[in-house]
């Protein structure tokens, strides 16, 4: 049994002089230009991706982090007003919602 596998398509248009450098690169670990474009773009996606889902903090962070997790401080009189502007805008979003689902089906 053969699974079929769904492919996109990606093109470029780069200076002769790119183009003959990724060929090198290429020919030199014995891809295809088409192998190591992909590994090399792939590897870069990852590393991006990574760096802006990941915060690195300090092991004192961390502690520090940890310990408000554990110990959380009382809510302050500022903190409750926002929880309640919260519940409402939710509120208030919840029955727009619903009022427009209401109209969309008369």
């Amino acid at each position: 049994m053969t699974d079929i596998v769904e492919r996109g398509r990606i093109t470029a248009r780069v200076p002769l002089a790119v183009e003959a450098r990724l060929r090198e690169a290429a020919d030199l670990v014995g891809a295809t230009m088409n192998q190591f474009l992909v590994q090399a773009a792939l590897e870069k996606a990852n590393e991006v991706i990574d760096r802006e889902r990941f915060i690195a903090v300090t092991p004192r962070d961390a502690d520090f982090l940890l310990n408000l997790l554990d110990d959380p401080s009382p809510a302050n009189a500022k903190l409750m007003r926002a929880r309640e502007r919260y519940h409402r805008a939710r509120h208030e979003r919840v029955l727009r919602s619903t009022t427009e689902q209401d109209a969309a089906s008369d």
